[in-house]
């Protein structure tokens, strides 16, 4: 039997414009859980570039790649940060009977 080969996919890759990264924020935001959330603001992160963005975010590297980890638990001020630098703006809107 031959072997399936498989290469590792990453999100990153395909972070490329704008409207890629509202719709993936988006979707993991519709998902609720927040291991998704910050790794799908890790992936946008990393696709901008980690080291800028922590350093525009006034954050380590190294603890900011922990924080936005599936496993990470950042505190709200770190994602309002990093959101701020990557040009996101977090807002709220009413849901729906159907949506609940």
């Amino acid at each position: 039997m031959a072997k399936t080969q498989t290469r590792p996919w990453d999100a990153a890759d395909y972070l490329e414009t704008e409207e890629d990264v509202v719709a993936y924020l988006e979707a993991a935001f519709d998902d609720g859980d927040p291991g998704l959330i910050a790794a799908a603001l890790g992936d946008i992160a990393r696709a901008k570039g980690m080291t800028k963005i922590a350093a525009e975010a006034g954050l380590g590297r190294e603890s900011l790649y922990k924080a936005l980890s599936p496993d990470g638990n950042p505190g709200f001020a770190t994602v309002l940060k990093v959101m701020r630098v990557l040009g996101l703006r977090l807002h709220a809107s009413a849901v729906t009977e159907q949506s609940r």
